[in-house]
């Protein structure tokens, strides 16, 4: 096993072990910082395979934008050192059913259509090309999803707005 892959499976397991913290965990605040690490490890895959501009994009939009948002939120509200509510059971199985059967649905995937090598070498592509071809509308532009991302951005702020409303307490 060479160097390549070791760095492949430590990036692949603080991406995995990260995300699973980050669904487990039951303060909002660790979940938040282990969402943190997860998208990070993801941002260093990116890097592994050599494709820079989705690395950091991935950095800049989610890391750096969607994570702080959701930190920011975190701190806005009054609760953010208790406790979350343990997850009801009936939940956890279906996810645990939910997760084996995305796995079988990917074995069943990867037998089917082989994922090899092509002969083709991959075009260069400077950052004035990926620019250009971001903002271009012609067939092949990537405007919709441009458009796509500045959406989720959104919806992450009205989301961490959402968590940032302080309830009035309950009259007893």
């Amino acid at each position: 096993m060479g160097a390549s892959a070791v760095i492949f499976y430590i990036l692949s397991f603080l991406v995995l072990v990260a995300g699973l913290l980050a669904v487990t965990s039951r303060k909002i605040f660790r979940s938040a910082i282990w969402l943190l690490f997860s998208l990070a490890g993801v941002a260093g895959l990116y890097f592994w395979l050599q494709m820079e501009f989705i690395a950091a994009v991935q950095i800049v939009v989610y890391v750096g934008g969607i994570v702080v948002l959701i930190i920011f939120s975190i701190f806005l509200t009054q609760q953010s050192g208790r406790d979350l509510p343990a997850p009801v059971r009936s939940r956890a199985i279906f996810s645990v059913v939910a997760v084996c059967l995305g796995f079988v649905l990917t074995c069943v995937v990867l037998r089917q259509y082989a994922f090899g090598q092509t002969g083709h070498s991959v075009a260069g592509a400077g950052v004035d090309k990926i620019g250009t071809q971001l903002l271009s509308t012609s067939e092949h532009g990537y405007v919709l999803p441009f458009e796509v991302i500045s959406v989720l951005l959104l919806a992450a702020l009205i989301g961490c707005v959402v968590i940032a409303i302080k309830l009035k307490p309950e009259d007893k």
